[in-house]
């Protein structure tokens, strides 16, 4: 239960008089939940947070006096300056594993195979390594090879994600790949929150539960909310790899200051620039709607909104319409429903959003409404995609790329329709673009998309 871990006592089933007995042994370690910094400002331990606005005081029964806590880690359980992170220090379990650890039969494209000898590498040699691949390009598939190259040398690997959608998505798919390997599934509220296992897929925020416990992290999405808001998550992925150990980035869309690291050779890269099909990415068209939100005020859509829905209406053909806002969604809901009543919105405080997108999936839905929510994480085989008011600022370089790749996923259906509907191009909508262009162009001069 503690190997690789720093729990507080109220994680651990076991009374402190066990604990205190093997802490005398040797085997627990105690690590202050708070330090002090120069000038003696407090620092959580578990988060890295230095903040005082972070920080708090409450009457603490344990110590019987005002103690300090700290409120960033707080949804992780309480830690305080009276608080101890515990440990492991013996012998780490060992998990006997069978002669064939992968059981996926499928092959890989030129593109995939390549990053795959790069992930193997990285890991075999504690190396970090980002693999910049498109939207489809079959990330997933890419890490097979050095998943199994860590097992096989008794490493331990740890695939991270910042959304649960993601850890809930990856699971049954490596527990398939990887059937006789024991596999920790965490996220909030999840079963294998004590488990021990050489594979784990976990949310960033588990990852505060853990301690130099990883030979080998795998970090998705790492574009996307919250990791790359919340400095408490990227301390988190630090500290739960081992002082010696690789570090395997995957995403569709590198920020600008990875990308220029990456064109000026001060970050190690491979690019996957093409879908597994050979098709090339579905490239987005900008059209000027007007001032839309007005609209909206007076229950209407504009014209060549609407156009774009009765096309799709008229052919059957299931749409994902983003907003940048859940008020102007649901404003939105019934105009669209008078013309489609097969038509649900969907956000991220949606209760019923999970069932929403099966209901997608099972096409019993012709169009789906929707915020930021589903710009990743989710396939649908043959939809076309529209941002109406992608000149909002949510709509950023990497949103823009993202929502772009949910169409043309499929080898049946590689041709989806992209429109960004705005009242003004933004320097975010050219971006994007240009990435979509530019992954485009690389995927056909290295033979990667059949011309």
């Amino acid at each position: 239960m503690l190997s690789g871990k720093q729990l507080l006592f109220d994680d651990i089933p076991f009374p402190l008089e066990e604990i205190q007995e093997h802490y005398e042994n040797g085997y627990i370690t105690y690590r202050k939940g708070i330090e002090y910094k120069a000038g003696k400002k407090p620092y959580c331990v578990r988060c890295g947070n230095m903040e005082p606005h972070w920080f708090a005081v409450y009457p603490c029964a344990r110590c019987q006096e005002a103690c300090i806590y700290c409120r960033r880690c707080l949804m992780m359980g309480r830690i305080s300056e009276c608080t101890p992170l515990i440990g492991w220090n013996g012998p780490v379990p060992d998990t006997p594993l069978s002669s064939k650890i992968l059981a996926w039969q499928g092959t890989l494209s030129q593109g995939q195979l390549e990053a795959s000898k790069r992930v193997v590498e990285a890991i075999l040699q504690n190396k970090e390594w980002l693999i910049w691949a498109v939207c489809g390009a079959g990330k997933t598939e890419v890490l097979f090879a050095g998943i199994e190259a860590a097992l096989a040398t008794k490493k331990r690997i740890c695939i991270a994600t910042p959304r649960t959608d993601v850890v809930l998505e990856l699971t049954p798919r490596l527990k398939s790949a990887f059937p006789d390997i024991p596999i920790a599934s965490l996220y909030g509220g999840s079963e294998d929150r004590h488990v021990f296992a050489p594979l784990t897929i976990a949310t960033t925020h588990q990852l505060l539960r853990f301690y130099q416990a990883f030979d080998a992290m795998i970090l998705d999405e790492v574009d996307a909310f919250p990791y790359t808001v919340e400095e408490a998550l990227q301390y988190a992925a630090v500290q739960a790899r081992k002082p010696t150990s690789s570090m395997i980035y995957l995403t569709a869309t590198p920020n600008e200051k990875w990308q220029r690291e990456c064109r000026t050779g001060k970050r190690a890269f491979t690019t996957i620039p093409a879908r597994y099909h050979r098709h090339p990415l579905p490239v987005p068209e900008f059209v000027w709607c007007g001032n839309w939100k007005k609209s909206l005020c007076k229950g209407k859509l504009p014209e060549n909104v609407l156009c774009w829905i009765k096309t799709r209406l008229q052919n059957n053909k299931q749409s994902l319409l983003f907003f940048p806002h859940i008020s102007l969604m649901e404003e939105a809901l019934p105009i669209v429903r008078n013309l489609a009543p097969a038509t649900e919105a969907v956000h991220a405080e949606d209760p019923c959003r999970k069932d929403k997108v099966q209901r997608m999936r099972k096409k019993e839905i012709l169009f789906l409404l929707t915020t930021t929510i589903l710009e990743r994480g989710v396939t649908f085989p043959n939809i076309d995609v529209a941002v109406i008011g992608a000149e909002d600022l949510i709509f950023t370089e990497s949103a823009l790329v993202q929502i772009a790749g949910r169409a043309g996923r499929s080898k049946d259906y590689p041709k989806g329709v992209v429109t960004f509907f705005h009242y003004g191009k933004t320097n975010e909508m050219m971006k994007a673009k240009r990435q979509i262009v530019m992954m485009n162009r690389e995927g056909i001069a290295r033979g990667l998309i059949d011309v």
